[in-house]
């Protein structure tokens, strides 16, 4: 009974701050266990809020909030950032809150900073046993808020000579998990001369995490 009582608190938060447009709201950060480097963009949501205040007219502060994945404080945060390199792994604990926060009204966005992938796809089975990632088709919302993306993601660095990919985890119809592979959004949204990208594909990296935050929050799935 808690639990639903929690979660019906979350989903009226989260349209509140649907209707309020991200008022001094912060994006938050997912601190993860097993040895990947979650820190591994440090500027890059204070550049996604800021672009975002300026072209959805959010009001976001610009200071991420760091919350950790088996906390209570993830439910205080309607999207949820997660990037990185290397391993991911949940415990039995972690991966209940993360389910709970997930079907509960939330939305994580995973981005693969390479190297993450192998470990991704396990860890969301183990939250959504019953749930498969699928590749979203290029006409899915998610791509067409602001700013359209008719192809899908930009490629904003190249890794392997693969094309970049947006899958999704759908929990009773809603998009619940967005991940994008084989393309370094997050590395898109850091400061110039963190790696100095051409200014097209960092303002195409910015516009696509609009669409996100958008998608998150003004979606009519939630």
């Amino acid at each position: 009974m808690r639990n639903k009582i929690r979660s019906l608190l979350f989903f009226s938060f989260l349209l509140l701050s649907t209707n309020v447009l991200a008022q001094n709201m912060k994006l938050a950060l997912l601190i993860y266990n097993g040895g990947g480097d979650w820190y591994a963009n440090p500027t890059s949501l204070k550049n996604l809020a800021l672009f975002c205040n300026e072209q959805l007219h959010t009001t976001f502060d610009p200071t991420e909030a760091r919350v950790e994945v088996g906390s209570t404080e993830l439910f205080n945060y309607p999207f949820i950032h997660m990037t990185g390199h290397g391993r991911w792994a949940l415990t039995d604990e972690e991966a209940i809150n993360l389910r709970k926060y997930l079907a509960g009204g939330g939305f994580l966005h995973i981005d693969d900073n390479y190297g993450l992938d192998p470990y991704v796809r396990p860890a969301l089975k183990k939250v959504f046993p019953e749930l498969e990632l699928i590749e979203l088709p290029f006409s899915y919302p998610i791509y067409h808020q602001k700013f359209s993306f008719a192809n899908g993601l930009p490629k904003i660095h190249e890794h392997d000579n693969k094309p970049p990919k947006g899958f999704g985890l759908i929990y009773k119809g809603r998009l619940v998990c967005f991940y994008s592979y084989e393309t370094d959004l997050g590395d898109g949204w850091e400061d110039f001369d963190v790696h100095r990208d051409p200014l097209e594909k960092h303002i195409a990296a910015l516009q696509m995490g609009a669409n996100i935050i958008q998608y998150v929050f003004m979606s009519s799935d939630m």
